[in-house]
């Protein structure tokens, strides 16, 4: 029978399981207790996930499945370089980024049935990255605004289901990203060897925002105070709304200040599917979103009282097992599009699209490799340049225990940020540890 790990749960990018009993989109907050694996992971599992890392820290230290308590943690260290062409030729950043979460199943802590809690902590040291490149759209996510260095409180949040399996809620500081227009969602079966771990191991900002939303939908690194409610009905059918702090959109760094309540609001609704075709299964899905951004709105000399747009994304498992050494490989291709009106964000459509291919080499069977391309049309109220295409191409290597290392390449020919620069040409080397 298939199963779907519902909405980027707690371990959703970094680690696999099984919901053998939970409708298919229902976020399973609470811990699980079945064996924990490590599978491919996603570009920047903290920016996917509601429970970085594998738990080994909490067991480490003395912590108990049977407690319910998940103590881990993510760490990123990457070294990037622009070998070519862009705004800084030549130069050398480095980035660096922290997660250390705590996950409670309250109800098997202490009876309080349907409920569980987050708490999430970051560490980030990173440099303008994108800036050397001329990227406007980001080739390498785990960088993002001012300041580059910041120590703050990431996630903190409540949820509580209402109805079992079907209605559920969750409240207070938390990533919208990870439950709407999230394109790496994995496809989990009972069958261990039908897995799709993360759907992509980019690094590009793209594959976490859909540029058409880049600069109001929270997430990394900035977290927003909010609501979202998570309804559905079927295995296959799945309804999200949520309404959160907009000033992300004024520029405000809202995950390093408190929440305001000024008329600047974030709301978003998403729906979506998931299905098997073919003889051997193939699972894809689909989701399609609104959202609307409401307040004044300034960038540069353009002004708008709100905004709002529509995106929609989806996957494709297109062939299964043809690495006769493991019987888990694959190939998967996904998709996305998302579109606005508005005349003070920097992308007003974006297309992207890639292919990723898991344990294709050998016995490698946690290591992946994949493509990705996007295409930003950009404002020309803000850029000279019209439009924005980066190709992006990486190998992602399970080293040992839970550390993949991964050379990823990218090339943009058209960079945003000045019609003077040249086609970019980058280079970068992330290791990733979860812990």
């Amino acid at each position: 029978m298939f199963y779907r790990l519902a909405l980027a749960a707690p371990w959703s990018m970094p680690i696999l399981a099984w919901v053998e009993d939970a409708a298919a989109q229902i976020p399973a907050f609470s811990v699980p207790t079945e064996e924990r694996r490590v599978a491919s992971v996603s570009g920047n599992p903290g920016a996917t996930t509601y429970m970085p890392g594998t738990g080994w820290l909490g067991h480490t230290l003395g912590l108990k499945d049977e407690w319910g308590v998940t103590l881990g943690g993510l760490w990123l260290g990457d070294l990037n370089l622009t070998a070519a062409g862009g705004m800084r030729p030549g130069h050398v950043t480095g980035n660096s980024a922290l997660f250390v979460g705590l996950l409670a199943d309250v109800d098997k802590a202490i009876g309080w049935t349907g409920a569980s809690f987050g708490v999430q902590f970051l560490q980030i040291n990173v440099s303008d990255t994108n800036a050397d490149a001329g990227s406007v759209s980001g080739y390498n996510a785990i960088t993002g605004p001012l300041p580059h260095n910041r120590t703050q409180l990431y996630q903190a949040w409540y949820a509580q289901q209402i109805v079992k399996d079907m209605l559920q809620v969750r409240v207070g500081r938390v990533l919208p990203g990870l439950d709407f227009n999230n394109v790496l969602r994995p496809v989990i079966f009972d069958d261990d060897n039908e897995n799709i771990p993360a759907v992509t191991g980019a690094i590009n900002t793209m594959v976490f925002v859909n540029g058409s939303m880049l600069g109001v939908l929270p997430g990394y690194y900035n977290p927003a105070v909010g609501a979202t409610l998570y309804f559905t009905p079927t295995r296959s059918f799945y309804f999200n709304v949520g309404v959160y702090d907009g000033n992300l959109a004024r520029g405000n760094q809202i995950g390093l200040i408190a929440p305001q309540f000024n008329g600047y609001h974030f709301g978003i609704g998403e729906m979506g599917f998931n299905w098997v075709v073919g003889e051997h299964r193939h699972p894809g899905q689909f989701g399609i979103g609104l959202w609307r951004q409401t307040g004044r709105l300034q960038a540069g000399a353009a002004t708008e009282e709100g905004t709002g747009g529509v995106y929609l994304f989806g996957s494709q498992r297109l062939a299964h097992g043809i690495n006769a050494r493991v019987p888990s490989s694959g190939i998967t291709a996904f998709a996305q599009y998302g579109v606005n009106q508005s005349r003070t964000m920097p992308i007003n459509q974006f297309y992207g699209g890639g292919v990723t291919a898991f344990a294709l080499i050998g016995n490698r069977a946690k290591d992946s490799m994949g493509l990705t391309v996007g295409l930003a049309r950009l404002n020309p109220n803000l850029f000279a340049r019209s439009s924005e295409l980066m190709f992006q191409a990486y190998y992602q290597a399970h080293l040992f225990a839970a550390v993949f290392l991964q050379p990823t390449v990218s090339y943009i020919p058209t960079p945003g940020a000045s019609v003077s620069a040249s086609g970019a040409l980058t280079t970068t080397m992330r290791l990733t540890v979860l812990f």
